[in-house]
């Protein structure tokens, strides 16, 4: 097969992730799947099971399993897992040793369940052969208050009745009472310190216990009160608090879109998505900052240096459709000096591009090779219409403004500033906390007169602290659409989360917009500030933004506004081939075929492109139905490249209007096993074949 020219600004496209799937039933499961779920019974987060149950193939549950597990794993730069390695070992002994006396799995029981959540008592006392009270154990613990749990607890397991397994005893559900063998007619059972007496009488140390939970903790007037059942849905939910069921959702959704290598070291990051215009290009930008919370590094031996290597992913969807997507590497290499401060600090990976205003689904997916790590960011993202008058547009807040070149764009940069992010928002007292945000649709009055206040308040009652600062309009250089950028210094607040208001008055001070923005002053230090690598694009080539953006209105329907931004790419670059290519296809594709060809001719004489032209010639002389004049131009192209379905369409089309039938089954046919999902070829085919 002969190769085509590739159209440099085609987007890859990937397959819609799978946001919901019918669940498979666990009695269907293999029996090793159906052992897991057993295992991880008490320490499974109801959406990683949600998840698990939506899986419909083995590979793909045998590595949801050891993602489950590597998310839970406390050294994850080891070989070993002893999270893993923990659980089976009380899942194994809860099942042999909690299975005498009782009808079902040792696991299954109440001591069972207990003993894998928690793990071996501290301590334990058996009061099994006490002739006025029932069998009773008692198992005591150390909490981990991180998890919620008191510092010393202790569970009381009795045999209800004196017979069957061991269940957990239950102040308020069950009652001290219902520890007594005999119900003596010479106490009142409704009398709770009767009750107590007696159980103090005959077993001092088990009577506390049968009130509250906490050793020494003797509820008021010896009635049992809830706070026993809070400290245990505390300790059933304990084991599950530090794991973050996001991973899941992510496995589901983007299997067979990242390679499974990846998800099973899914990482959380932080990011900073923010929207800001250039105003020298009239054009809106999103600017995004990702930093992983886990990275690995590995060493290049020939030139001495640590590496990390990153892929990133940006889509933007309507629904499940995507009419956006870039992917760009991001390799990043260091010296060893500085492997502990990139260990220790981080990397944030930053990028910016254009967007059209609209609701949409933004979905960044970050993967570096070494380690296969991936960690995803997902957000709904709004870009309003512009408005017919002046508005803020965008704020962002970072920890250092600085000027910047004029010569490239940058993410986080607009004319000569550019601002250093963090993600955390977290200023410490020697910081500065800097700001960009756009003004739009700025008249000649309201620069002359108006200005932007920017006002800061603590969140506390406790605190007084605030400031307020006020950029005038004039000071900038007047343009329709303004970029303000300012720092203050964090010294002069006092540690609290702040409110950050930008507020735009007219010269009568009244308030025209307002826009919202958070940040924290530290009380002590903060670690340090991750690396950026950032994407740069010489200011030279910004007319490839254009068509960009002229892609995504082309591909949500918009082909008015399409047009005038290719126009205007065009414009801005007349001799970019790629870009003649991309508009030409554009206005076969809206019909306008007079114009397609007018503009094509601009790169008849380009060999690299002549398949591009001779297509697009064909596909506009077909819509204008000189068939003859758009077969010769469609062969010269497949004698290019014979395998394209766009043309192998038009060409049989073409054929089957002159009446060359055979040759049109020819070409219609090639096309289909090329592609054989085309109903509508399909459909030709069958209406020639009649004919």
């Amino acid at each position: 097969m002969k190769k085509a020219t590739i159209l440099t600004l085609s987007l890859i496209w990937l397959a819609s992730p799978v946001f919901s799937q019918a669940k498979v039933r666990e009695k269907d499961l293999s029996q090793q799947h159906k052992d897991w779920l057993k295992l991880t019974a008490y320490v499974i987060l109801p959406q990683e099971k949600e998840v698990f149950m939506q899986l419909d193939n083995d590979r793909d549950r045998d590595i949801f399993i050891e993602s489950f597990w590597k998310q839970r794993d406390p050294t994850p730069g080891t070989p070993a897992n002893e999270y893993k390695d923990e659980i089976i070992k009380r899942f194994e002994y809860a099942n042999v040793e909690f299975r005498k006396g009782a009808p079902r799995d040792g696991w299954m029981t109440d001591m069972g369940r207990f003993y894998i959540i928690l793990g071996p008592p501290n301590s334990k006392e058996d009061f099994d052969m006490q002739s006025e009270i029932y069998p009773c154990k008692v198992w005591y613990y150390y909490g981990d208050a991180a998890k919620g749990l008191p510092t010393y607890f202790a569970l009381v397991f009795f045999k209800k009745s004196g017979a069957g397994e061991y269940k957990l005893y239950d102040p308020v559900a069950d009652g001290p009472a219902s520890l007594l063998v005999s119900k003596r007619r010479d106490i009142d059972l409704s009398d709770s310190y009767a009750v107590y007496e007696k159980i103090k009488e005959t077993v001092p140390e088990l009577a506390p216990l049968t009130l509250s939970m906490l050793p020494g903790d003797n509820p008021y007037s010896f009635e049992s009160t809830l706070r026993s059942n809070f400290i245990l849905q505390s300790i059933i939910e304990s084991p599950k608090k530090d794991v973050n069921p996001s991973y899941a959702r992510h496995f589901l959704n983007f299997r067979g879109i990242v390679s499974t290598e990846y998800l099973t070291n899914i990482v959380d990051s932080e990011s900073t998505i923010a929207f800001l215009r250039d105003p020298l290009l009239g054009i809106n930008f999103l600017h995004y900052s990702i930093t992983p919370k886990s990275l690995s590094v590995d060493y290049f031996e020939p030139k001495e240096q640590y590496y990390c290597n990153y892929s990133v992913d940006v889509s933007l969807r309507k629904g499940e459709k995507i009419f956006y997507q870039d992917s760009k590497e991001f390799p990043f290499y260091f010296p060893p000096a500085n492997a502990q401060a990139v260990r220790a600090n981080g990397i944030a990976i930053q990028d910016s591009f254009p967007v059209i205003d609209g609701t949409y689904r933004l979905i960044i997916l970050v993967k570096n090779s070494v380690g296969k790590e991936f960690s995803i960011v997902e957000r709904d993202i709004a870009v309003e219409s512009a408005a017919s008058g002046p508005e803020i547009f965008g704020n962002v807040i970072g920890y250092r403004l600085e000027d910047a070149t004029a010569a490239v764009h940058l993410p986080f940069r607009v004319l000569g500033k550019r601002l250093y992010v963090d993600s955390k928002n977290t200023f410490k007292a020697e910081d500065e906390i800097s700001f960009l945000l756009s003004v739009l649709n700025v008249t000649r009055e309201l620069w002359e007169t108006g200005n932007v206040r920017i006002e800061i308040q603590g969140l506390s009652e406790k605190n007084a602290s605030k400031k307020s600062l006020t950029v005038k309009l004039s000071d900038l250089s007047y343009n329709k659409d303004l970029t303000v950028s300012r720092s203050v210094s964090a010294a002069e607040l006092a540690p609290d989360y702040y409110d950050m208001k930008f507020i735009l008055v007219d010269g009568g001070g009244n308030p025209v917009d307002e826009k919202k923005a958070n940040f924290i002053i530290s009380p002590g230090q903060i670690p340090g500030r991750p690396i950026s690598i950032v994407k740069m694009l010489p200011l030279a080539n910004s007319y490839l933004y254009y068509y960009l953006l002229a892609d995504q209105y082309e591909k949500t329907g918009d082909a008015d506004r399409a047009d005038a931004v290719y126009a205007r790419a065009l414009a801005a670059a007349p001799g970019y081939q790629e870009g003649i290519v991309q508009y030409s296809g554009f206005l076969v594709k809206s019909r306008k075929y007079e114009r397609a060809l007018e503009l094509i001719e601009k790169i008849a004489d380009a060999p690299k492109l002549a398949f591009d032209a001779y297509l697009i010639k064909g596909q506009a002389l077909t819509g204008l139905e000189q068939y003859a004049k758009a077969i010769d131009q469609l062969l010269a192209a497949n004698k290019i490249y014979d395998s394209d379905t766009r043309l192998l369409n038009a060409l049989g089309f073409c054929f089957h209007k002159t009446g060359k039938k055979s040759e049109a089954l020819k070409a219609l046919n090639a096309s289909l096993r090329l592609n054989p999902g085309q109903p509508e070829i399909r459909k030709l085919i069958e209406t020639i074949n009649k004919n």
